[in-house]
């Protein structure tokens, strides 16, 4: 899967299902602070990432994951 594609299906849930404001979503938006996700939003973010991309994030592999750009690169090297 191409990067863009992997950043366009992440858009595309955070704005759906989590309730993102689109023009909040940019590479360098962190997670918690500008688009407002917390720990709820998490738990369904780990669904919807299963849904999608078939595979369970593990909360050990989250920490340092702090920006949008970070999320869609840990998206991508689990699906190399």
């Amino acid at each position: 899967m191409e990067r863009k594609e992997i950043e366009e299906k992440v858009k595309q849930f955070l704005i759906e299902d989590i309730e993102v404001d689109e023009e909040k979503i940019f590479p360098e938006a962190r997670l918690k602070d500008d688009l407002g996700i917390d720990s709820l939003d998490f738990v369904d973010i780990v669904v919807l990432v299963n849904d999608k991309f078939g595979f369970k994030i593990k909360q050990e592999e989250m920490i340092g994951v702090d920006t949008f750009s970070k999320f869609c690169d840990y998206i991508e090297t689990k699906l190399k």
